[in-house]
C-alpha cells in the first residue's frame, strides 16, 4: 500500500524536461549559417574587387604600352631622318612626312631656347644656375652672348668654333640658326641652336651631345605620342613627367585634387616601378596608375593616368546590394522558420503535456485499483459484520441511531464497490455484442429509480443489430455510471435520452443526454479527472471509471454542455473487426 500511494503521489515528468530541438538552438544554427554566408559573400566581394582592380590596372598599363609603342615609332623616324638632314637649311622641302617630324623636333628645340631666354630675362641666371638648368634639360651648353660677341653668361666655356658658327645670329643677320646635328661637327657637341633673344639684345646658344640628343628625341617622341593618342572614354587624365618630376605633357581634366593627392598619398606597388592607387578628384572616383617609360633602354620619364571607375563601382555596388538583399531574405526565412518551429513545438508540447496528464491519470487509476483491492480485503469483512450486527440491533430495538448506522454502512460499501470497480476494470474480455440489447438491459435496470425521481427515460436506436466488440459487464458499468451521473444532475422532474447511431467508419455512436443543470467550460475540461468531483458526497469515481473503460475499448468519449441546459455524452465505439473472444488490458 505504501508503494501504491507513492506511485499515486509522484509527480509525472513534463515534456519540457525532455531533450528536443528548441527554437533557440534553431536560431543559433540559422545565425551560424547567416554568418558563414556573409563571410563567404564578403570574401567573394573582395575577390571581385581585386579582379576589377586588376582589370583597371591592365587597362592603364595597356594605354601606357601603346604610348610607348607609338613613341618608339616616332623615335625610329627621327633617327632615320637624322642621317639625311645634315647641312640643309630650315624650310627645305623634302616632300616626306619624316621631314615634317624632324622640323617639328627642331622647333621644339627652339621653344626650349625661348623658354631659357625667358627664364634668364626674369631671373638673371648665374653660372651655377645655368649649370643646374643644363643638367636638368640634358644640354651640353647654355650660353648668352652679347651683340659684339662677348659671352655674358654660360654653363661652361664656349668653344671658339661655336661662336663662329653662331656669328650670323649674334650680328643680327639671322633670327635663328640650327645645326642639323652633323656628325662632322668638331668638339663634344653634336648639335647647336642659336636664337636671337626676344629683347633684341644678344643671343642664346644651346648645344647638345649624343646623350642629350637621345634624351631630347625620346622626350619629344613621348610628347608627340600623347598628342596623337585617341581619347579613351574611361581615361580621365594623363600626365607625362620627366625623371625630375616636371610635367612635360598632360591630357584630360587634371584637377588640383589629383596633384595634391599624388604628392601626399602612398600608392600600392604592383610591379617593377608600377604604382596604383584609388583617388577621388573633382567628385570622381578614379584608379590612378603610374609607370616608368623607357625608350632604347633609357628612362625617358613617367606616365601617370587616371581611369574612371564608375562601371566597376556600379558592379561592386550591385553585388553589395545583392548580398544585403540575400542576407535580409535569409534572415526573414530564418525568422519564419523559427516562428513555425516555435508554433509546431508549442503544439507538440501541449500534446505531450496532455498525453502526460492522461498517462499520469492512468497510472493513478492503476495504483488506485491496486489500492482498492487491498482496501476491500481489509475493510469489507469487518463492514459486513457491522451490517449484520446493526440488523440485529434494529430488530431488537427501534432506536433511530440504528438506521443511521445502517445507511452509513451502505454508503461505505458503495465506496468500496467503486474502488473495486477501478481495480477490476484493468482486464477486459471482448466479445461481439449488440448495443441495443445492452441499453435495453440498462433501461430496465434503472426504470424504477427513474420513475420514483420523476425522470422520463427516452430511447432511440436502429432496427438492425449494432454489433460491437466489448466486455459486456464493463461496458454496462460505464454506461450506468454516465446515466446515473445524468440522473443526479437533474433536480426534480426531467428526462434522460439514450440514442445509437452508426458512423461512416462502421462504428457506432451512443449519446446520453440529460436535462440537468449542465456544466461550465472548466468543469467540462476536468470532468474525467480522478481527483475532481462536483458532488458533495462520494469520491466522484464513476465518470473517470467510465472514461477508462471506454478508452480500453478503443473508443472515445466527448462531453458538450452549457450551464443550465443539460449535458450530452457522445461515446464513439469502433466496429467488432472480427474480435470474438479476446483478453485485453484497459
Amino acid at each position: 500500500m505504501t508503494q501504491d500511494r507513492a506511485q499515486i503521489d509522484s509527480k509525472p515528468p513534463t515534456a519540457s524536461e525532455r531533450t528536443f530541438l528548441q527554437p533557440l538552438a534553431a536560431a543559433l544554427v540559422c545565425l551560424v549559417f547567416i554568418v558563414l554566408f556573409l563571410v563567404m559573400a564578403m570574401m567573394n566581394l573582395r575577390a571581385l574587387d581585386g579582379t576589377l582592380n586588376q582589370f583597371m590596372q591592365n587597362r592603364g598599363l595597356s594605354v601606357i604600352k601603346n604610348i610607348r609603342r607609338v613613341a618608339e615609332s616616332f623615335l625610329q623616324q627621327l633617327e632615320r631622318t637624322q642621317q639625311t638632314f645634315w647641312g640643309l637649311e630650315m624650310g627645305t622641302a623634302l616632300g616626306e612626312d619624316h621631314v615634317s617630324l624632324q622640323e617639328a623636333f627642331l622647333l621644339d628645340l627652339l621653344d626650349l631656347a625661348q623658354s631659357i631666354d625667358y627664364t634668364e630675362a626674369t631671373g638673371h641666371l648665374n653660372q651655377v644656375q645655368l649649370t643646374s638648368l643644363a643638367a636638368q634639360e640634358n644640354l651640353w651648353l647654355i650660353a648668352f652672348v652679347a651683340d659684339r660677341g662677348g659671352v655674358e653668361a654660360t654653363s661652361r666655356p664656349v668653344p671658339e668654333e661655336v661662336l663662329r658658327w653662331a656669328d650670323p645670329v649674334v650680328r643680327g643677320r639671322q633670327v635663328f640658326k640650327i645645326n642639323g646635328f652633323n656628325p662632322a661637327t668638331q668638339g663634344e657637341e653634336t648639335g647647336r641652336v642659336a636664337l636671337r633673344r626676344k629683347s633684341g639684345q644678344g643671343t642664346v646658344i644651346l648645344a647638345l651631345n649624343a646623350k642629350g640628343l637621345r634624351y631630347r628625341q625620346a622626350r619629344y617622341s613621348l610628347q608627340k605620342a600623347i598628342d596623337e593618342m585617341v581619347p579613351d572614354s574611361d581615361l580621365a587624365y594623363l600626365i607625362l613627367e620627366d625623371p625630375h618630376g616636371r610635367i612635360l605633357r598632360q591630357a584630360g581634366r587634371v584637377t588640383e585634387d589629383a596633384h595634391a593627392f599624388d604628392k601626399e598619398a602612398s600608392g600600392r606597388q604592383v610591379g617593377a616601378g608600377v604604382m596604383t592607387r584609388k583617388i577621388v578628384a573633382a567628385g570622381r572616383s578614379l584608379q590612378e596608375i603610374a609607370a616608368p617609360v623607357r625608350l632604347r633602354g633609357e628612362l625617358a620619364g613617367e606616365i601617370r593616368l587616371g581611369l574612371e571607375t564608375a562601371v566597376t563601382d556600379r558592379i561592386l555596388k550591385e553585388n553589395r546590394r545583392s548580398i544585403l538583399i540575400s542576407t535580409a531574405f535569409m534572415v526573414l526565412i530564418a525568422c519564419l522558420a523559427m516562428w513555425l518551429l516555435y508554433k509546431n513545438q508549442s503544439r507538440y508540447l501541449a500534446r505531450m503535456q496532455q498525453m502526460e496528464r492522461r498517462i499520469y491519470q492512468a497510472e493513478k487509476l492503476s495504483a488506485l485499483g491496486r489500492l482498492a483491492a487491498g482496501v476491500a480485503h481489509e475493510i469489507r469483512n469487518p463492514l459486513n459484520a457491522i451490517s449484520m450486527a446493526t440488523q440485529r440491533l434494529q430488530r431488537d430495538t427501534s432506536h433511530e441511531l440504528t438506521g443511521v448506522i445502517r445507511e452509513e454502512t451502505r454508503r461505505l460499501d458503495q465506496i468500496i464497490e467503486e474502488f473495486l470497480g477501478i481495480a477490476r476494470s484493468r482486464t477486459l474480455k471482448f466479445k461481439p455484442y449488440d448495443l441495443r440489447e445492452l441499453l435495453q438491459q440498462i433501461t430496465r435496470l434503472i426504470a424504477e429509480e427513474a420513475h420514483v425521481k420523476g425522470i422520463d427515460m427516452q430511447t432511440q436506436w436502429p432496427a438492425t443489430p449494432c454489433i460491437v466488440a466489448m466486455d459486456v459487464d464493463k461496458m454496462k458499468q460505464a454506461l450506468l455510471n454516465i446515466i446515473k451521473n445524468g440522473m443526479e444532475s437533474i433536480s426534480g422532474s426531467g428526462a434522460i435520452r439514450l440514442s445509437v447511431k452508426s458512423d461512416s467508419r462502421g462504428g457506432f455512436s451512443v449519446q446520453v443526454s440529460d436535462s440537468g443543470g449542465g456544466l461550465s467550460r472548466d468543469q467540462t475540461a476536468r470532468i474525467f479527472d480522478l481527483d475532481y468531483t462536483t458532488k458533495e458526497k462520494g469520491l466522484g469515481l464513476g465518470l473517470p471509471l467510465a472514461h477508462e473503460i471506454i478508452r480500453g475499448h478503443g473508443g472515445q468519449i466527448r462531453v458538450s454542455s452549457q450551464a443550465g441546459r443539460g449535458a450530452t455524452f457522445d461515446i464513439r465505439l469502433p466496429p467488432a473487426q472480427g474480435i470474438f473472444a479476446t483478453d485485453k488490458r484497459a
